[in-house]
């Protein structure tokens, strides 16, 4: 999701009816070449050089998982919306990618399947993210990362999850851990935010 502030919380949307409109916010559908190509910068700088398996939890409706797919990488998506699984497996067709539906705190997945897991603007929706993230590193094969896009919404209710929490639950579980702050790049979202955006990017 874009503007968490339009929510009181993950877990209480429909994103099946959300589904129709989702690509609609800039940073979603990434329909404008210059937010696509931002988006597209970011990840060659986040994900590994060669061809690496890609775990996109809660994936939408594929935008970023078609970015990483066409930079070469093995992508699975998960979601638990078969609206967005459907829009995402359209989105994907023709590439080396597959879109599953399910939880993404417990993926339908093997373990020590993936180099990378993706994440954006899921992880504040999860209840016991601590225990969320033991899980997923499961699921990473030695040497793997997180990659994980979160921030906090909104002036007088704010949503999300505070950098500082986000690297304090990676710490038991990450060897070397790196924050890039995102809000001061106008492109990603298509417009200027004053909000806390940020990406960690955490190996094991």
């Amino acid at each position: 999701m874009s503007d968490a502030s339009e929510w009181t919380a993950g877990a209480d949307v429909d994103w099946d009816a959300e589904a129709a409109v989702f690509d609609d916010e800039p940073d979603h559908g990434l329909r404008a070449p210059e937010t696509r190509a931002a988006w597209a910068e970011r990840l060659r700088g986040w994900l590994p050089g060669q061809p690496s398996d890609v775990l996109d939890l809660g994936c939408g409706t594929g935008s970023l998982a078609l970015l990483a797919a066409e930079q070469g990488h093995r992508v699975t998506g998960i979601d638990a919306s078969p609206a967005m699984v459907e829009r995402a497996r359209a989105k994907l067709a023709g590439q080396d990618a597959r879109v599953l539906c399910g939880d993404a705190a417990v993926p339908p997945v093997a373990e020590e399947g993936y180099d990378v897991i993706l994440v954006r603007h899921v992880l504040w929706t999860l209840p016991r993210p601590a225990e969320v993230l033991r899980h997923w590193r499961t699921l990473l094969r030695p040497g793997g990362r997180f990659v994980l896009v979160e921030g906090v919404w909104g002036s007088l209710s704010p949503v999300g999850t505070p950098v500082d929490e986000v690297t304090a639950l990676l710490a038991p579980l990450a060897g070397r851990i790196r924050v890039e702050p995102l809000s001061g790049d106008p492109l990603l979202w298509g417009r200027t935010v004053t909000d806390e955006r940020y990406a960690v990017l955490a190996e094991i």
